[in-house]
């Protein structure tokens, strides 16, 4: 039977460092997940308004089979700045694809860095950047931030995230399989649809959670579900939202088992976030191999697949139950927390 890791974060996946900045000022923000070693890498793309870098490297017939970071930010396409600042910093560091070419006597590598954005230039009070956008500074910032411990809710690319009407944010969570597999995920939740039923604030992949990992849950209500209630949406505005993800696991994968991965593992956001990839969000999740678990035969992808979907939807969840309150934007426990004795 599956359990969370130590943290119940991505980095119980081993190789795998999280690191983030914010820009407070202008309610948005970057988060890095860095490889210690080159992994394997693969993304699924599902919105119908993506904002994305080095994509198509990670297709099966692509030459470059390593990634060294992967990118979620904030900013709108601005956002994709982050990843070059992320690959300033690898650079230093000496990371990246051997090319073949010398700079300064030494060898040139370039890191290989994909990454994919969320739209929250139009958080409530936000003040644009007067002069140069944030992005690549805060990716430099976020990569020499990496560790395995990091915060959730109002921070890194969830900082101006918002998820419907609540506050979105960053989330995570973890599971060990039995076999010795480890699979993570992390999350950016900035949705149009809701995460949660409009009649009651109950989340809509609250029976996915693992023991103790959320809040006490408001009561379902007798009443039917009205299947078109979307009052907990985004409002009448569509545009401009987008969920962005990471998957990851120990397990030996090649790029098609990391791409099918990432296939099996948006199921997640579809469990917890209704609607999902519509015309105007660029729902994106990429899949990462780190390779010092078990050989994944495909017995064992299958059960990677169904543990990433449900270890998805629980980062969703976490991510708003720690979301706080910000700009006039209400959290969920603002709204729909309740003491356990109340439960």
């Amino acid at each position: 039977m599956a359990a969370a890791g130590a943290r119940n974060l991505i980095t119980d996946v081993p190789g795998i460092l999280v690191g983030q900045a914010e820009d407070p000022a202008d309610h948005t923000g970057t988060t890095v997940v860095l490889a210690e070693r080159p992994a394997v890498a693969a993304v699924d793309v599902r919105g119908g308004a993506p904002g994305t870098r080095e994509t198509e490297l990670l297709g099966c017939d692509a030459l470059v089979d390593r990634i060294d970071a992967v990118v979620l930010s904030g900013g709108s396409a601005f956002g994709l700045d982050a990843a070059a600042g992320v690959m300033d910093w690898l650079a230093a560091e000496g990371r990246g694809f051997a090319v073949g070419a010398r700079l300064r006597g030494q060898a040139l590598r370039v890191p290989i860095v994909p990454a994919a954005i969320l739209f929250d230039l139009a958080f409530p009070g936000r003040s644009l950047w007067s002069g140069e956008p944030p992005y690549r500074a805060l990716g430099r910032r976020a990569a020499a931030a990496a560790a395995a411990d990091f915060a959730l809710g109002n921070a890194g690319a969830g900082f101006g995230a918002r998820a419907g009407r609540l506050k979105g944010g960053i989330g995570s969570a973890s599971s060990c399989l039995g076999g010795g597999a480890t699979l993570g995920a992390i999350v950016a939740v900035n949705s149009w649809g809701s995460a949660v039923r409009p009649d009651c604030g109950r989340f809509w992949a609250a029976e996915l959670a693992f023991a103790g990992e959320l809040d006490p849950q408001p009561a379902t209500p007798d009443a039917p579900l009205d299947p078109e209630d979307f009052s907990q949406c985004g409002g009448d505005g569509v545009g401009g939202n987008t969920t962005i993800a990471v998957v990851a696991t120990d397990a030996a994968l090649d790029k098609g088992g990391c791409r099918r991965l990432a296939i099996m593992a948006q199921g997640g956001l579809a469990r917890a976030i209704r609607p999902l990839h519509t015309p105007f969000d660029g729902d994106s999740v990429f899949a990462v191999a780190t390779g010092t678990g078990p050989p994944a035969a495909p017995e064992l992808l299958l059960r990677l697949g169904a543990a990433a979907a449900d270890c998805l939807a629980r980062a969703v969840m976490r991510a708003l139950t720690a979301a706080e309150p910000l700009a006039g934007i209400a959290s969920w426990r603002q709204r729909y927390g309740r003491p356990p004795e109340a439960a």
